[in-house]
């Protein structure tokens, strides 16, 4: 947690930013991962993509604490494109998406000057690669 609530009020427009999009690519994750479940064509993939989705929850209210302890605001949330059309088509785009955030999350953690903003992306942009793993698996063994 930061310090106090006013130390960062002026941080820069770009962590702020990055944070928003950071929140935003979550709730869209979640969104698509609980479809993307339920068409999982074992119980096994179907509970990993439910873990996943849960580590998507952490990485979400993360950012989402982070932004409005840095801004005094809630985020508006902006689900801008769809979700995977079948399963397939689903485990591609979530893979290719993952890949995107952790490029994103790596840069998003060089580009702030605050610790607990850098932490938080540098621990989610491990995940989003772990998670890429898995998917990347489901492609080949489906």
């Amino acid at each position: 947690m930061l310090s106090t609530s006013h130390e960062y009020r002026n941080t820069n427009t770009q962590t702020i930013n990055n944070l928003l999009k950071a929140i935003n690519g979550e709730y869209h994750a979640i969104y698509c991962y609980e479809i993307l479940a339920n068409q999982a064509p074992t119980q096994e993939i179907k509970d990993k993509i439910l873990e996943i989705r849960n580590d998507e929850i952490r990485h979400y209210q993360t950012f989402w604490s982070l932004y409005f302890q840095l801004t005094g605001k809630e985020p508006a949330l902006n689900i801008t494109e769809g979700c995977g059309k079948d399963y397939m088509s689903g485990v591609k785009s979530s893979f290719m998406d993952e890949q995107t955030t952790v490029d994103f999350y790596h840069t998003a953690a060089r580009e702030t000057q605050i610790p607990i903003v850098r932490s938080s992306f540098t621990q989610a942009s491990a995940d989003e690669q772990n998670h890429a793993v898995w998917f990347l698996y489901f492609l080949n063994h489906s």
